[in-house]
């Protein structure tokens, strides 16, 4: 498959199982789909992010090679749906140590920034979590943040996720 018939395939959502199957199937036009996903040029492109979460939800060995090259990404790309398949991606895994500090400071930016959709944020403040279960030191401080974000800019998405992990946060860490 070349990048031309999927960017044509993609333009549809009929097409999207489709697609999901053909790559499930020929892994080797993974990196094709991961070229759409990261080129901002085209308005409908992130549907190709859709898809690459779609193929995680099946096959989670296939996309982690591409996490890296997704983080860097995650730091240009303007477009909030990209962003927020983007974050659930990597909130779904461990948080490199050499990308704690960088995607710590996206993540805070992100999670307050109440102008952003509710499920970007909330990506975000799991990926502070998850950080957090690295770096203990940084439990108290995210508390405070998650507990200040509920009461300013307390969205149902953003308190529900947040009283969670502000629940798991206070308990020892040994009971994750």
């Amino acid at each position: 498959m070349t990048e031309n018939e999927l960017q044509i395939l993609i333009h549809s959502w009929e097409n999207l199982p489709v697609v999901i199957l053909h790559i499930s199937n020929h892994p080797e036009h993974l990196g094709i789909l991961m070229d759409l996903a990261m080129d901002d040029s085209h308005p409908k492109n992130w549907r190709a992010i859709y898809l690459v979460d779609k193929i995680h939800e099946q096959h989670p060995e296939l996309v982690l090679p591409y996490l890296p090259a997704m983080t860097d990404f995650l730091l240009i790309t303007k477009n909030d749906s990209k962003k927020r398949h983007l974050l659930k991606l990597i909130s779904l895994h461990d948080v490199p140590a050499e990308n704690v500090a960088l995607l710590l400071n996206y993540c805070v930016d992100v999670f307050t920034n109440a102008a952003l959709p509710v499920a970007v944020r909330v990506h975000a403040m799991q990926i502070l979590f998850n950080i957090s279960l690295k770096e203990p030191d940084f439990k108290g401080e995210l508390i405070d943040l998650i507990e200040h974000e509920i009461e300013h800019h307390g969205s149902a998405g953003i308190c529900s996720r947040g009283n969670k992990l502000i629940i798991k946060l206070r308990l020892p860490q040994s009971n994750f």
